[in-house]
């Protein structure tokens, strides 16, 4: 496993500690609720792009529209009308019939008739509203009716004032235990099933239909924070059509202009859908050719559909994540954010690994939300682009600043080798030459108007290297070679150059084996040839300088076994290990530094090995298919 080196930790920082910023802001934005209207807004669309569903037959709505209304010529409906429609419903034989009309009142003419078909229809289902409204009032149910023939009709709407939750159980303010209308029908259709209504197995407080328990409503569920969450509630995974449910009028059913098998062991939801009656509420999960609006019979029968569904077809109920999960998964996208902008060199990558991660990231929250799981997108959608662009600047600028830094030391190191490999080798031959007492006057003046010579070809070096930064190398005095020549032809001729030079151990060689084989797999930089060829003029000045009493030198630049080898090896003196400095010991002097790096480049290795009893070989390997490439 890859260790992360001090310098690639220091780089990561860089950007960690301002993302970790935007994860933590975004959790607080969340926690403190900013998040929430973007996030039902989130849900409402993730709902509308669904796949669309087929009608559910199970159910069919009876709603009184204008036309009816004008029909009648009073508003409200009398009791006769509407009791003359139960008993029409009735000779169908539906399961049950949910009226979603308050009837607290008498509304003559009628009201006997309508006493009197409560009496006789055991399916019918009437509606009260059991939590007070902002003036503390409630509507009482029919009085006729029993109370197992009686549920609630009360929506709770969010802040927003749009329905996305339906109470299935309360307690009023006489502590009674009340069940919505939408559960009544529910628990009255599947008994005929043979499945009936339990506490949840998991949350005791749930309602649960045989296996499959109703998902109860939270106070910090999905998207809401500190919502009220009072009573029995669940999330209402809407049907997803245009039109869910058949609509039939109050005349088509007094004329008869109904199919019978749409009412025969179906449930029935009779309600008003005029516009003028205003029993209307906003609902924006759904598409609707009216956006936005919804009959409140409507929103009664999606959630008495969405039980059945989901215990006879296994049509999955809205659920969320733990809170621990939700922010873990906010966190893992935030990091994910850092990530990529830290991996990504450009800003059209950055544009681009951003963009996909954010398409993927709705993708995949569209399908959860397909399979029943609510999960955060909105915050994880924002740290991941927050982080993903902002923090890609940081690392952009740092790498900027740190380029100009590379730069500028490796035109320091530039100029040190050339100063190196040239004058002061020559300042070391004369020093040595000067301290044996084996120069004369004119041998001395000759090596000073060399190295005059080579200290100014620095100059000159330095400065092409800087202006143009061409693929060559100065070696010596006045060899210029082209870095784009084979590498073996390149360092062929630094070794003839080389060995040209006035070292006093050069006079000595009688024997020199030379083979320079291509090398040139696999494909080298201008920076590594550049790094090859200072490693073979400094390996043979040392042979010049140091392997005293020299006599063979063997030099060779192969390819076996898949490594490029290339062999300086002498049967001088040399430097002996016992005779090396203590601070050369230690970390090595400036051509060993040299081919340290060289070494790294090329994911090689470098070693210089002592033979007995004189001779030194120096060694450069590296893989011929897994070298490393900078360029």
């Amino acid at each position: 496993m890859k260790r992360f080196t001090e310098e690639e930790i220091q780089t990561w920082r860089v950007g960690f500690m301002p993302g970790l910023v935007v994860i933590a802001l975004v959790i607080l934005f969340r926690i403190t609720g900013v998040l929430q209207s973007l996030e039902l807004i989130a849900l409402d669309s993730f709902l509308r792009w669904r796949p669309r569903e087929s009608i559910d037959k199970r159910i069919l709505i009876v709603g009184i529209n204008e036309q009816d209304i004008q029909g009648i010529g009073t508003y409200p409906i009398p009791d006769r009308d509407l009791a003359s429609l139960l008993r029409k419903l009735a000779t169908y034989k539906p399961r049950a019939i949910g009226i979603d009309i308050v009837r607290d009142l008498p509304v003559d003419p009628g009201y006997t008739d309508l006493v009197a078909a409560f009496q006789a229809i055991k399916t019918v289902i009437g509606i009260e509203k059991a939590l007070p409204d902002q003036y503390g009032n409630t509507i009482n149910p029919p009085p006729t009716l029993p109370p197992e023939q009686v549920g609630f009709a009360d929506v709770i709407p969010d802040a927003d004032g749009h329905i996305r939750r339906s109470l299935l159980g309360t307690s009023n303010r006489e502590g009674e235990y009340k069940f919505s209308l939408a559960i009544l029908l529910a628990k009255a259709y599947l008994s005929k099933e043979g499945i009936s209504l339990t506490n949840g197995t998991y949350d005791p407080i749930a309602m649960q239909f045989g296996t499959t328990e109703l998902t109860r409503f939270r106070p910090n569920s999905g998207g809401y924070v500190r919502a009220d969450a009072g009573g029995n509630q669940i999330l209402i995974n809407f049907r997803n059509a245009r039109k869910p449910f058949r609509i039939v009028s109050l005349n088509d059913i007094q004329t008869g202009n109904i199919d019978p098998s749409w009412i025969r062991d179906r449930i029935v939801l009779i309600g008003i859908t005029s516009h003028s009656a205003k029993d209307i509420v906003n609902v924006s999960a759904i598409p609707s050719s009216t956006p936005g609006l919804m009959f409140g019979v409507e929103v009664h029968a999606h959630t008495v559909s969405q039980i059945i569904s989901a215990v006879l077809d296994g049509r999955p109920l809205l659920r969320v994540w733990s809170d621990s999960w939700e922010y873990i998964w906010i966190m893992v996208w935030g990091f994910l954010g850092i990530s990529l902008a830290k991996l990504t060199k450009t800003p059209l990558q950055n544009l681009l690994s951003v963009s996909v991660a954010g398409i993927s990231l709705v993708g995949l929250s569209y399908l959860l939300l397909i399979w029943g799981w609510w999960i955060p997108v909105v915050p994880a959608w924002f740290v991941l682009t927050v982080n993903g662009f902002s923090i890609n600047a940081f690392y952009l600028y740092h790498q900027t600043l740190k380029s100009r830094i590379n730069e500028r030391q490796y035109m320091i190191d530039y100029t040190f080798d050339i100063i190196h490999n040239g004058p002061l080798q020559t300042l070391a031959r004369i020093l040595s030459c000067t301290q044996d007492q084996d120069l004369s006057h004119e041998q001395l003046r000759s090596q000073l108007e060399q190295l005059n010579q080579e200290l100014r070809a620095v100059y000159e070096s330095v400065r092409r290297e800087t202006l143009t930064q061409d693929s060559s190398i100065h070696i010596g005095i006045d060899l210029d070679l082209d870095l784009q020549q084979p590498t073996h032809d390149i360092l062929y001729q630094v070794y003839s150059n080389t060995l040209a030079l006035n070292f006093p151990c050069f006079e000595t060689i009688q024997v020199k084996i030379i083979k320079f084989d291509p090398i040139d797999t696999p494909p080298l930089s201008i920076e590594q040839k550049r790094g090859l060829c200072r490693f073979m003029e400094e390996a043979l000045c040392n042979v010049g300088k140091y392997a005293k009493g020299v006599t063979r030198l063997k030099v060779t630049c192969t390819q076996t076994e898949g490594m490029n080898i290339i062999r300086i090896q002498d049967n001088g003196l040399g430097i002996s290990s016992s005779s090396q400095p203590k601070k050369y010991k230690r970390s090595g002097g400036r051509g060993t530094k040299q081919a340290k790096a060289l070494e790294r480049q090329l994911g090689g290795r470098f070693k210089r090995s002592f033979l007995s009893p004189k001779g030194t070989v120096c060694e450069l390997t590296w893989s011929v298919s897994k070298g490393r490439f900078w360029f």
